[in-house]
């Protein structure tokens, strides 16, 4: 049963405050809708667990039909899958992690048509020097807002963008829900839009033209939007570039563990305290848009460092970063040291894997 096509009326039943709230967009498709509501209701069943790229390749696999990570250890494919579109501003077949385009539409059906949930990220180059997202010019988004010299040439990304996201539609040929984080890790300072480059004034200008443009004039109703921050201490500092609740569906926030193991349990625990808060006052529903350990050096990790701090708090999803040849492993695999640990954490609750998504209660007509 898809997660799309749930009675609306048991969903709202759940949580009424957060299941009502109505996404951005006013012509949202009923699906989109849905998903807002459903995201919301099973704020009080668990936090689904995601994985970026986790079809598409893994630790000593690529492309292989039915595959992935999370599945190989549980039985069980995740419930968000990431992507990621950069380089399609470049007109390349294949995104920054060698993922082809054409395939990432097929991946996206497939989640939707298996009742998961499609996110993605842009790490898109700088449309004024042309530079990648990990570039910190101080004057590109200036530049790229309206009235600023090169706008012209962050509409034609955006233009680009649209024509891939109509793309991505069902067998009806409607479009397919989507949750969009566009300039992630704003509070951090490694990107073009990061705060070192930018005024907060000038951040909320291109992140609330963005969405004006694409749901306006690109007529994109199949889009939620994730303000998704990196570093943060206060509230204050996670709301200082907040765009304004007409342009954000999605409070989350970006956290890696390092070896300072300690310090990640505080810092996420003051972090995840204060985005629960945050979500609640502005309505909005809350996740952890980026997490993870590389390679998870510690074997309980999950059961004894991370699980302990994510069931405080309600969560709609949390998403592992990618299992990359190169830069290692965000979800265990087998022989690793944390892999036992890691199926006990994600096969009992507060996790909630795709086939929890299509068989529980929430979701029975």
């Amino acid at each position: 049963m898809k997660l799309l096509t749930i009675i609306t009326a048991v969903l709202l039943g759940a949580i009424p405050t957060l299941a009502q709230q109505q996404p951005i967009d006013k012509k949202a498709t009923p699906e989109t809708r849905q998903l807002l509501h459903n995201m919301a209701a099973l704020l009080d069943k668990g936090v689904i667990l995601g994985h970026q790229d986790d079809l598409a390749y893994g630790m000593q696999w690529a492309y292989k039909p039915g595959e992935s990570d999370v599945k190989r250890l549980t039985g069980q494919y995740p419930g968000v899958f990431g992507w990621e579109l950069g380089r399609l501003e470049k007109d390349s077949t294949h995104n920054l992690d060698g993922v082809p385009f054409d395939s990432i539409v097929v991946y996206m059906k497939w989640v939707y048509e298996n009742g998961g949930i499609n996110t993605f990220s842009w790490h898109f180059n700088d449309p004024v020097t042309k530079a990648t997202a990990w570039s910190t010019n101080p004057n590109t988004v200036k530049s790229i807002i309206p009235g600023g010299a090169h706008h012209g040439a962050y509409k034609a990304y955006l233009d680009k963008l649209a024509v891939y996201l109509h793309k991505i539609k069902n067998d009806k040929g409607e479009g397919i829900p989507l949750l969009f984080r566009p300039f992630h890790e704003h509070t951090g300072n490694w990107f073009w839009w990061g705060k070192s480059s930018c005024t907060p004034e000038e951040f909320k200008a291109i992140w609330q033209f963005t969405v004006t443009y694409l749901r306006d004039v690109k007529q994109l109703h199949n889009l939620l939007y994730a303000y998704s921050a990196a570093d943060f201490a206060t509230e204050k500092e996670y709301l200082e570039r907040y765009p304004g609740d007409a342009y954000v569906d999605v409070l989350g926030f970006d956290a890696y563990c390092n070896k300072d193991v300690a310090h990640f349990v505080k810092d996420l625990n003051n972090r995840l305290s204060i985005l629960q808060q945050v979500a609640a006052t502005h309505h909005k529903v809350p996740a952890l848009t980026e997490v993870g350990n590389i390679n998870t050096p510690q074997s309980e990790w999950w059961t004894k460092t991370f699980g302990p701090v994510l069931e405080k708090y309600k969560m709609s999803y949390a998403l592992f970063w990618r299992n990359g040849p190169k830069e290692g492993a965000f979800i265990p695999y087998e022989g690793r040291v944390s892999a036992a640990d890691f199926i006990k954490f994600a096969t009992q609750p507060p996790v909630i894997l795709l086939n929890q998504l299509q068989t529980t209660a929430v979701y029975k007509k």
